[in-house]
């Protein structure tokens, strides 16, 4: 039985430590803030309840696995999980409206068909398509296996079939998203369509592999899913049974630096000069890892390096504590599409805040986030510059973009303004003390081609008994890939490094 020290309790891992506790090791995590969770966390006040982090799940089977492999219940005796239908309303900058089905290619065909124009779904259908086989191509060496030794097959190969275009008398394939966009779906509805998956994480069209058509196809064909009670339950859920499996947490707990003995990692040195011995350390983030362990770097010349975190967008988030009952068939996400897309992707070229986003809304149908049925909570998302690019803590710098946020929700649900009791507006200042990222920035999944600049370094690292989880290592962010990440992690400790991924 090795004793093995987690540095931080955020959802990849507390996923790595309940994998090896069961395995039979004793496992520790010390975690600087007074909570677990990470980026999932809730807000409460007045009986309203808001998820600042992740509103929906995607690829659940990922926390079933986790839970049918660190004990007997299941991961739905545990949590409620609900498939929301629809998946997502989007709102275009024409006004045009489509309400797309849960899990249901032929259901979103028809969807966009009639809405957008016969001829419209056949394209984004065609796109799922071919963004399938991209997914077939990569859900192992990017999702479920430790990043390849040969990492540069996935950078140098572009997985997405694109179709031949002809262009300036030349027959091109597209080999970004923005291409996959103008030349294969042509709509411009379409194309915002599509750009809202890449916008989600900040990515930019324009220099976005076309691999990243995985994005969409994740939604569409394993469906998008709530956690009743709030997406905060997830996390809660996997706390306990981490605290069932015997993993031992220590709050308040801030990490100073990893212990080296003889080459390898020993330990850990708390803030307050507390000493953890340790035959292994798990840590979050390779680059805050990379200091903790005296600057030592972690990756050679033949791993992916990480790049600087501050420079990864985050995310302004408003909580609308709202008077007035939840429409009964109101749609759980509403994406309101920018009028002027360009100008949005031009404002995070200067590191500015948009002047018209593109704005999520989640209104969850759930008497747990309410005081009561004559009240609504509701959560406004945009994807913004982090606090390293745009300073969000300038006066009124906040709320000013609440203010737009809240303006261009109200093109989807008129009267918002009118129905608010109070607001609250968080930040990527807030992300940054939530979960330690550089400048509360959030990380992407990783993705194939583009050299690899959208790849994650490896859970191992050159320095013996150390290794990464959560979404800034492979395989990247979103609440699927952290809890993937753990797994891997905990398969390269229990296995050793010719562990393969599960079967």
């Amino acid at each position: 039985m090795a004793r093995i020290a987690v540095i931080g309790a955020g959802m990849g891992a507390m996923a790595a430590a309940a994998r090896l506790a069961v395995a039979g090791h004793r496992v520790a995590v010390y975690e600087r803030t007074e909570t677990y969770g990470g980026a999932v966390r809730r807000f409460e006040r007045e009986g309203f309840g808001f998820d600042t982090g992740p509103g929906l799940l995607t690829l659940p089977a990922v926390y079933r696995d986790l839970f049918i492999k660190t004990g007997k219940e299941p991961l739905e005796a545990c949590v409620e999980l609900v498939q929301v239908d629809p998946s997502s309303r989007h709102v275009f900058a024409d006004g045009t409206e489509v309400a797309l089905p849960n899990a249901s290619r032929a259901g979103v065909v028809a969807a966009l068909d009639e809405a957008l124009g016969s001829g419209a779904g056949g394209r984004w259908g065609d796109f799922l398509v071919r963004a399938r086989e991209a997914w077939d191509r990569t859900r192992r060496p990017l999702l479920e296996e430790p990043l390849w030794p040969n990492w540069s097959v996935l950078a140098d190969r572009e997985p997405y079939p694109a179709v031949p275009h002809k262009r300036l008398l030349r027959t091109r394939r597209a080999g970004t998203l923005g291409e996959v966009g103008a030349w294969e779906l042509r709509d411009p509805r379409l194309v915002a369509l599509l750009d809202g998956y890449a916008l989600a994480y900040g990515l930019d069209r324009a220099g976005t592999p076309a691999s990243a058509a995985v994005l969409p196809y994740m939604e569409h064909a394993f469906g998008t899913w709530y956690v009743r009670g709030g997406m905060r339950e997830l996390a809660r859920a996997v706390y306990e049974r981490c605290l069932a499996r015997r993993v031992e947490f220590r709050f308040g707990a801030e990490v100073a630096g990893v212990l080296e003995k003889d080459g390898r990692a020993a330990g850990l040195e708390l803030a307050d000069g507390t000493v953890e011995e340790a035959d292994t350390v798990v840590g979050t983030g390779p680059w805050r890892l990379g200091e903790l362990a005296h600057g030592r770097e972690l990756y050679g010349a033949e791993q992916v390096e990480p790049g600087p975190e501050g420079m990864s967008p985050g995310r302004v988030v408003v909580c609308l504590a709202l008077r007035g009952a939840r429409k009964a068939d109101a749609a759980h996400r509403t994406v309101v599409h920018a009028p002027d897309r360009q100008a949005e992707w031009d404002a995070f070229g200067l590191g500015e805040p948009p002047p018209r986003p593109t704005v999520r809304i989640d209104r969850p149908d759930d008497p747990a986030l309410r005081p009561d049925d004559a009240h609504e909570s509701m959560v406004l998302t945009a994807t913004v510059p982090s606090q390293m690019l745009y300073n969000w803590t300038a006066p009124g710098a906040a709320d000013a973009f609440a203010d737009r946020m809240v303006a261009v929700a109200e093109r989807a649900i008129p009267g918002l303004r009118e129905r608010t009791l109070w607001r609250e507006v968080r930040t990527p200042v807030h992300t940054l003390e939530e979960t330690g990222a550089e400048g509360g920035g959030v990380p992407a999944p990783a993705l194939a081609g583009a050299e690899g600049t959208f790849l994650r370094p490896s859970n191992s690292t050159r320095i013996p008994g150390l290794f990464t989880v959560g979404g800034w290592s492979h395989p990247g962010g979103g609440l699927p890939h952290a809890g993937m990440s753990g797994a891997l992690a905990a398969g390269l400790i229990v296995d050793g490094p010719e562990f393969r991924g599960s079967q």
